[in-house]
Parts: structure tokens; C-alpha cells; sequence
């Protein structure tokens, strides 16, 4: 009886694997799934990208418009910082998310196994890590009202 259920599994196997298909991962099948798996991280990473860029370049456009209108203003409806203050607030939300999600990405990637070096080289990283160089920039430039962002 145990040999009837081995064989019939045996033929079960191999008619699966005659037809191109693979039970078990070869290491081309690992590779692939550590593949997708990074891939997976970088498009997280990069949808992090675009909001923290959505909020840093909200957060400066506001600003700038807010500055340009409260001289022109009849009404005093603005206090006078207002502009600034909201500006850094979303400039600094954006910068501050897009660095943990930075240091989220590099996390992730060592509990993988795997490690910057041996990767080709991460553009998503790259990207994340200039735009919070340039967030915080923006945030420091308009702190200290000196700068190429004022």
C-alpha cells in the first residue's frame, strides 16, 4: 500500500517536471525569488519617493506663494510667519519620511541577505537619498533665510 502511494507520487513528480515545471526551487528559481523580492522593496521605496518629493515641493510652493501674497494683502488674514511655518512643516514631514524609508529600504535588504555591495547598483536608493539631501537643504535654507532656496 505505501509503495503504491510513493509510486503514484512519483509519477505525479515527474509529470509535472517533464512538462517544464519544477517542484522544489533550483537556485535559478531562489535567484528569481530574490529578485522579485528586492524588486518588490525598491518600488516601495520608490513610492515613498514620490510622496516625500510630493510634500517637499508642495511644502516649498507654498511658501514662496504665501510670502508673494501677504504684502499685497488688504487684510492682515495671515500672521506673518504663517507661510514659513507651514512650508518647513510639510518640507520637514517629507524629508523626515523619505529618511526612514531610506534606512527602512537598507533594513529590509540585510534581512534578505542581501548587501548594497553585491547589488547592481539600487537607482531607487540613489534617488531617496539626494531629494532628502535637498529636503533638508530647503528646510536649513529657509531656517536660516540664506541660501539659493530663499
Amino acid at each position: 500500500m505505501v509503495m503504491q502511494i510513493q509510486e503514484k507520487e512519483e509519477k505525479q513528480n515527474s509529470g509535472i517536471q517533464g512538462h517544464g515545471m519544477d517542484i522544489g526551487l533550483q537556485p535559478d528559481g531562489q535567484h528569481l525569488s530574490f529578485d522579485r523580492t528586492r524588486m518588490a522593496a525598491e518600488r516601495t521605496l520608490m513610492a515613498w519617493v514620490r510622496t516625500a518629493l510630493s510634500m517637499i515641493s508642495f511644502g516649498f510652493t507654498i511658501y514662496k506663494f504665501l510670502e508673494a501674497m501677504l504684502p499685497q494683502s488688504t487684510l492682515p488674514v495671515l500672521r506673518a510667519n504663517t507661510p514659513r511655518n507651514v512650508g518647513l512643516t510639510l518640507i520637514g514631514i517629507g524629508t523626515f519620511a523619505l529618511i526612514v524609508a531610506c534606512i527602512q529600504h537598507v533594513k529590509y535588504l540585510h534581512i534578505l541577505g542581501l548587501r548594497l555591495r553585491s547589488l547592481p547598483l539600487d537607482l531607487s536608493f540613489l534617488v531617496g537619498c539626494l531629494i532628502a539631501l535637498l529636503g533638508f537643504l530647503m528646510f536649513w535654507s529657509i531656517v536660516f533665510n540664506a541660501g539659493p532656496f530663499v
